[in-house]
C-alpha cells in the first residue's frame, strides 16, 4: 500500500477524532464549570471509571486486540460471508455477557449505597456508578464493531461515533444547569447523557457495518477462528486488567487523598490525552489491521515496515505536544479552565500535573503502538508479563510520592511507569523481530527532539509577553493559547525541515489532508 493511501486512512480517522477530542474538551470545560474540581466532580470520574475499565477490558482492549488478528485472518482466507459469521457469534456471546455483567454490577452497587459499609463521597460514587454501568454494553458492543470497520477499511463513521457521546454529555449539563439548582441532580442529569450516549454511539458505526454487508444471524458451530480467538484473548484479558486495576489504583488512591484530587489528576491526563487521542490511536487504528494482515500473510518485511513508519508518525507528533503541554500548561487552563466553579487555586493545583503527563506523553505513545506491534503479532503473553511490572512499579511509586508531593507523586508514578513499560514493550518486539531495525530510529528521532525542544524554548520565551502588555490573566491567556500553539507548531515544521527530517513529507501531505477534508 502506498504511502499516499495510508496517509488518506490516517486522515479520515484523524479529522473526526479531531472532532470528537475538541468535543471532549469542551465538555471537560462545561463539566468542571458546573461542579467544580471538587467532591461531585470526583465521585463522577470515579464512577466513570468502571464501565470505562470494562470497556477496555471486553471492549476496544483486550477483546479486540485479539479478534483484529483473528478477522484478519478469516478475511484473507473465507472472504465477508467466513469473516461476517465468525463476527456474528462473538457479537452474539459479547451481547449476553455484557448483559449479565451488568446486571450484576447495578445490584451490587445499590447494595453498597444501602449499607453501612461505605460514606461520604465514596457511598456518592457507588450509587453513580449504578446508573453509569449499563454504558458499559454500549460501549463494549461499539468498540468491537469498530474494530471489525477497520479491518475493512471503513474508518470515518466509527472514528466520529464518539462525538455522539460528548455532544450527549454537553447537552446534559448545560440542559441540567438551566433545570436544576442542585448539584446532586445535575451529576444524575449528566450520567442520563452519558447512557443516551451510548446508545448512540453503538447505533451509528451498526449501521455502517449493516452498509458493508453485515447481516446478523445466529449460529452455534464452533470453527477454528473461536479456539484462535480464546487463545490469544485470555493472556490479552489478563494483560489488560493489570493496566485497568492500575489506573483504577491510582483513581482511588487520588480519591481517597482529598475531594478534589481525583478531579484535577483526570483533568490533566484528559489534556494530555488530546493529542495522544487525535493523532497516536488513529496511526494505531490504520496500522494495527495492515500489520495483523501483514503477519497473517506470512509476509514479515512488510510488517517490519508499518512499525517503523508508525512508530516515526507517533513520536512526531507526541514529542512536540508533550513539551507543549508542560511549557504551556499554566495558559491553557486559564484560558480553557478557569470558568465559574473552577478558580484560580484549581488552576495552580493543576498546571503541575499538566506538565507531568506531558513530559510522559511520547511514552504514553511509544507503549500503545508497540502493546498493538505484539497484538498484529498475536504475541499476547509478552504484554501481560510487562503491565504485571509496570502495575508493581506504579503501586510502589505512588505510594512512596503521594505521601511526599500529593498528587503529583501520584502523576510522576504514572509516567514513570509508562516510561518503563514502553521500553520493556520496544524490547520484546527487537527480541521477537530480529530483522527490525530499531537503530534506524535513532537519526529521526535526535531530529524531534531537537526541534521539539527549539519549539518549546520558543513558546518559554514569548509565553509572557501578553501579560507584559498589561493584558488581564484570562486575555493573555487566551492570546498565548491562540498564537504560541500556531505558532510553536510553524517553528517545530522549519526547525524538522532545516534539519531535513525523512518523514516531513509524511507529515506534511496528511496536514494538507486533514485541512482541505476540514474545508
Amino acid at each position: 500500500m502506498s504511502a499516499l493511501k495510508e496517509l488518506r486512512k490516517i486522515a479520515s480517522v484523524s479529522l473526526p477524532t479531531i472532532g470528537s477530542r475538541v468535543l471532549g474538551l469542551v465538555r471537560d470545560v462545561v463539566l468542571f464549570a458546573a461542579l467544580g474540581a471538587g467532591v461531585w466532580s470526583s465521585a463522577f470520574i470515579l464512577a466513570f471509571t468502571l464501565p470505562n475499565l470494562f470497556r477496555r477490558l471486553l471492549g476496544e482492549g483486550a477483546l479486540t486486540s485479539a479478534f483484529v488478528p483473528v478477522f484478519s485472518g478469516s478475511l484473507e482466507r473465507g472472504g465477508q460471508i467466513g469473516a461476517f459469521a465468525f463476527f456474528n457469534r462473538i457479537f452474539l456471546r459479547m451481547c449476553w455477557t455484557l448483559l449479565a455483567l451488568v446486571l450484576c454490577g447495578m445490584v451490587l452497587f445499590k447494595l453498597l449505597t444501602e449499607c453501612d459499609l461505605l460514606t461520604g463521597r465514596w457511598k456518592m460514587s457507588a450509587g453513580l456508578a449504578v446508573y453509569l454501568l449499563p454504558y458499559t454494553f454500549f460501549i463494549c458492543l461499539a468498540a468491537l464493531v469498530t474494530a471489525a470497520l477497520n479491518v475493512l477499511g471503513r474508518f470515518f463513521i466509527a472514528a466520529s461515533a464518539p462525538m455522539l457521546l460528548n455532544l450527549c454529555m454537553i447537552a446534559a449539563l448545560i440542559l441540567g444547569s438551566l433545570w436544576f439548582e442542585s448539584k446532586t441532580a445535575l451529576v444524575y442529569c449528566l450520567c442520563g447523557g452519558v447512557l443516551l450516549g451510548g446508545l448512540l454511539q453503538l447505533s451509528l458505526p451498526l449501521i455502517d457495518l449493516k452498509r458493508a454487508g453485515w447481516r446478523l444471524q445466529r449460529t452455534h458451530t464452533h470453527t477454528q477462528e473461536m479456539s484462535e480467538l480464546w487463545h490469544l484473548l485470555l493472556p490479552s484479558l489478563l494483560g489488560a486488567a493489570v493496566l485497568q486495576v492500575n489506573i483504577l489504583i491510582s483513581r482511588l488512591l487520588a480519591f481517597g487523598l482529598n475531594e478534589g484530587a481525583a478531579a484535577v489528576l483526570y483533568m490533566s491526563g484528559r489534556l494530555m490525552e488530546l493529542p495522544l487521542g487525535i493523532f497516536v490511536f488513529a496511526v494505531v487504528a490504520v496500522f494495527f489491521p495492515q500489520m495483523a494482515r501483514a503477519r497473517a500473510a506470512g509476509r514479515g518485511h512488510i510488517f517490519n515496515e508499518r512499525f517503523l513508519s508508525g512508530m516515526i508518525l507517533v513520536l512526531s507528533v507526541s514529542i512536540p505536544a508533550g513539551i507543549g503541554l508542560a511549557v504551556l500548561a499554566n495558559p491553557i487552563l486559564v484560558a480553557l479552565f478557569q470558568w465559574q466553579a473552577f478558580e484560580v487555586n484549581d488552576v495552580l493545583r493543576t498546571a503541575p500535573l499538566v506538565a507531568i503527563y506531558g513530559l510522559g506523553l511520547p511514552f504514553y505513545s511509544l507503549a500503545t503502538f508497540a502493546t498493538r506491534g505484539l497484538y498484529a503479532d498475536k504475541e499476547m503473553r509478552a504484554p501481560v508479563r510487562i503491565a504485571v511490572v509496570c502495575l508493581l512499579v506504579n503501586l510502589v511509586l505512588a505510594l512512596a510520592l503521594m505521601s511526599w508531593i500529593g498528587e503529583q507523586g501520584l502523576a510522576w508514578a504514572n509516567v514513570i511507569a509508562a516510561l518503563i513499560q514502553s521500553v520493556l514493550l520496544l524490547n520484546g518486539i527487537r527480541h521477537r523481530h530480529s530483522s527490525l531495525k530499531l537503530q534506524t530510529l535513532y537519526l529521526p528521532v535526535v531530529k524531534i527532539i531537537l526541534s521539539g525542544i527549539l519549539m518549546g524554548l520558543f513558546c518559554l520565551l514569548l509565553r509572557g509577553v501578553p501579560a507584559g502588555m498589561g493584558l488581564d490573566s484570562k486575555s493573555a491567556s487566551f492570546v498565548v493559547v491562540l498564537l504560541l500553539i500556531p505558532g510553536g507548531v510553524l517553528v517545530y515544521g522549519l526547525c524538522l525541515m532545516a534539519l531535513r527530517f525523512e518523514g516531513m513529507r509524511d507529515l506534511g501531505d496528511l496536514l494538507r489532508r486533514l485541512l482541505k477534508k476540514a474545508d
